[in-house]
């Protein structure tokens, strides 16, 4: 089905619906939750994804899995969908946690089909055999470092968001410690119990995630290093490399 809403097939005895969707550019979908666990793959543009629990950046050709129940809210920066809404019991995809996921060829190709299947396909017949086929390969994508997660501490959850909306790659984690009143011990062990990150890690995982959305709008790599407070580009380029294994503008690319 194409430019429709779930609502309308969630009622179905079907283990995948699949429906395509066409945003413009800076569309929110605002917080909401399924029933169903969601495949949201984005064959254009990218998306910013919100939880509770943190953000996530999904770069064109990635997807990310949404599991059943979970509010969120989703940024839509030019991206036509496709999304594959999955009964719960379906797959055994089911137990994980939100997460951007690698989109293999056929993968891809499996959900540009299914959208244009019967919304009551039939589950005998080749359509059935391709939405069996399509829970096997969601199973089998492997999972991209694209999370930020933010702490339940509220006050370490405050400096985070304060980071997202101005990302700083010389933050200091003396700073930060100083601002919760703890030393730098008792903050470094409070910050890895509350993020499964050390600081460094996360700091560095913020800034290649929101520098995704800044490429996608078409920003330049040089302004997007000087405005996180690297040294210039070449240094930028390292640890997104380091992150990602592929250089920034080839990542947002590769497909």
């Amino acid at each position: 089905m194409r430019n429709a809403h779930i609502d309308r097939y969630d009622h179905l005895d079907r283990p995948v619906v699949a429906i395509g969707n066409d945003y413009p550019p800076g569309q929110l979908l605002p917080a909401h939750a399924h029933r169903r666990a969601q495949l949201l793959y984005g064959a254009t543009g990218v998306m910013q994804v919100a939880t509770r629990d943190g953000n996530w950046v999904v770069p064109p050709q990635r997807a990310v899995w949404i599991p059943a129940g979970v509010t969120h809210e989703v940024r839509m920066l030019g991206v036509s969908t496709r999304s594959a809404y999955i009964e719960p019991g379906a797959a055994r995809a089911d137990g994980r946690a939100c997460e951007v996921i690698e989109v293999s060829p056929l993968l891809r190709q499996l959900l540009m089909d299914a959208v244009d299947m019967p919304a009551d396909y039939d589950r005998a017949g080749r359509d059935g055999a391709l939405a069996a086929l399509l829970l096997h390969e969601v199973e089998r994508a492997p999972v991209l470092p694209l999370h930020i997660p933010l702490p339940p501490d509220e006050r370490l959850a405050a400096l985070c968001r304060a980071f997202i909306a101005a990302p700083d790659a010389r933050a200091a984690p003396q700073a930060w410690a100083d601002r919760l009143h703890m030393s730098p011990r008792t903050f470094s062990r409070h910050f890895r119990e509350q993020t499964g990150m050390a600081f460094s890690e996360w700091r560095q995982r913020a800034c290649v995630v929101l520098a995704l959305s800044r490429l996608a709008s078409g920003a330049p790599v040089t302004a997007i290093a000087l405005d996180f407070g690297y040294q210039g580009p070449a240094a930028f380029s390292t640890m997104f490399r380091r992150v990602l294994g592929r250089p920034p503008t080839e990542y947002l690319r590769q497909g």
